[in-house]
């Protein structure tokens, strides 16, 4: 099997251009291909999962990844599949975050020799003079046809702003610069991007001719792989600090059985051999493969000792109701009322729930268990020397766990 057919027989590719040309490139390691990551936190999360192991992949190809870090379309921000305007960030919080994106690339991309590099479009965004640019670079585009786009009709029904309506222009022009400065021939992106990353490869066509060599190829499910990235309480990110590797873990164990062999496939680097016996997996056979999902891109970020430990900790967890490495939560002083805190307070200290009335729901539902014994009334407290010690283990329906402590 090719590169090219693997990355299809793993339903990473939906949308391309020049079909051969693309499968001549990457099959025999001449791509020089970018994907941008936007610096709108101090951290990656799952949603960014997709793009980086198909990086990974490619470069294990013996292709060439350009991680384009959005230093300076980050200043506008990207309208595609938002019904309002972005947040404007300072150039101090951009850099912050783009030097943390660069740690966490790292573990995915091997950086070294030249092999892969880390390009920032502040180098040729943020000092842009205006005019020249309007003149040179806007030229090329039709109005008419940029209103088509997707991305802008959606935001044309609550106002879209003239900021906003740059970044297709802006995005277009981070692949010819690419292009021109480091020869990157290739773009991928989500399907949200589509239209922005054809306005590339027409721009580069249309300024420096018709044999320029440029071309663009989508990630099937990269808009459902930022979908990924969010969970109840939030996101679900590569920094340990923000997502514990237990929790990372779990992220994964608890996918839903019609997603598991997709995560696989598109995720981890098992051979397509041993994937394909698992498509007749069912049962508690799902069960093994979200483990065997989990375990796998668990190793890829935290390392195969977190991973060992992670998983560990999951399976003494439903068995014994106890893990090591299980999130805790710290019940402070000022949570009690003569020694004692009520059930409520714990599930919303311990982020379990957003608030006292989802709380006391998921009590009268049956939902909720310390110690692995169910709790039905919402007044149930419960004393310091009950949680004293190693504390005890709160659980919310089937998925969501934390220890819970005193403060010492």
């Amino acid at each position: 099997m090719t590169v090219f057919d693997e990355l299809k027989a793993r339903g990473l590719l939906a949308q391309l251009t020049d079909e051969e040309e693309i499968k001549e490139l990457i099959n025999n390691g001449k791509a020089v291909f970018y994907i941008g990551f936007d610096p709108t936190a101090d951290s990656l999360h799952v949603g960014h999962f997709m793009a980086l192991c198909l990086m990974k992949r490619l470069q294990m190809a013996g292709n060439k990844p350009i991680a384009l870090i959005g230093g300076g379309t980050a200043m506008i921000g990207d309208p595609s599949g938002r019904t309002d305007m972005r947040n404007m960030m300072t150039t101090e919080t951009i850099d912050h975050n783009c030097e943390c994106f660069k740690k966490q690339m790292s573990k995915f991309i091997d950086f070294s020799d030249g092999k892969a590099l880390m390009v920032n479009n502040a180098e040729w965004l943020r000092d842009l003079n205006y005019i020249e640019f309007i003149r040179d670079i806007g030229a090329h585009f039709s109005v008419n046809r940029m209103l088509t786009a997707e991305c802008y009709k959606q935001r044309m029904e609550k106002g879209l702003s003239f900021l906003e309506f740059n970044y297709m222009i802006m995005q277009s022009y981070d692949f010819l610069s690419l292009y021109e400065r480091y020869g990157c021939n290739m773009q991928f992106g989500g399907d949200d991007q589509w239209s922005n990353m054809l306005g590339g490869t027409e721009l580069i066509r249309r300024k420096l001719g018709k044999d320029a060599y440029a071309m663009t190829i989508t990630l099937l499910l990269n808009s459902e792989g930022k979908k990924m990235g969010k969970t109840q309480k939030g996101a679900v990110w590569l920094d340990p600090d923000k997502t514990s590797p237990f929790e990372f873990y779990q992220y994964w164990r608890n996918v839903a059985d019609a997603d598991v062999l997709k995560c696989i496939r598109m995720l981890t680097f098992l051979p397509m051999e041993e994937i394909k016996k698992m498509d007749s997996w069912e049962g508690s056979q799902l069960n093994t493969a979200k483990e065997i999902l989990a375990f796998e891109l668990t190793k890829m970020v935290h390392g195969e000792e977190e991973a060992v430990k992670a998983q560990e900790s999951a399976r003494a967890l439903f068995t014994s109701g106890n893990a090591a490495d299980m999130p805790t939560a710290v019940l402070a002083e000022e949570d009690f009322k003569e020694d004692a805190v009520d059930i409520l307070t714990i599930l919303v200290k311990s982020g379990l729930v957003p608030t006292r009335n989802e709380g006391r729901r998921a009590v009268e539902q049956g939902g909720v268990s310390v110690d692995g014994e169910k709790v039905t009334d919402i007044k149930a407290v419960f004393t310091k020397e009950q949680l004293g010690g190693d504390g005890v283990v709160v659980k919310r329906g089937k998925k969501n766990f934390r220890k819970v402590v005193v403060e010492s």
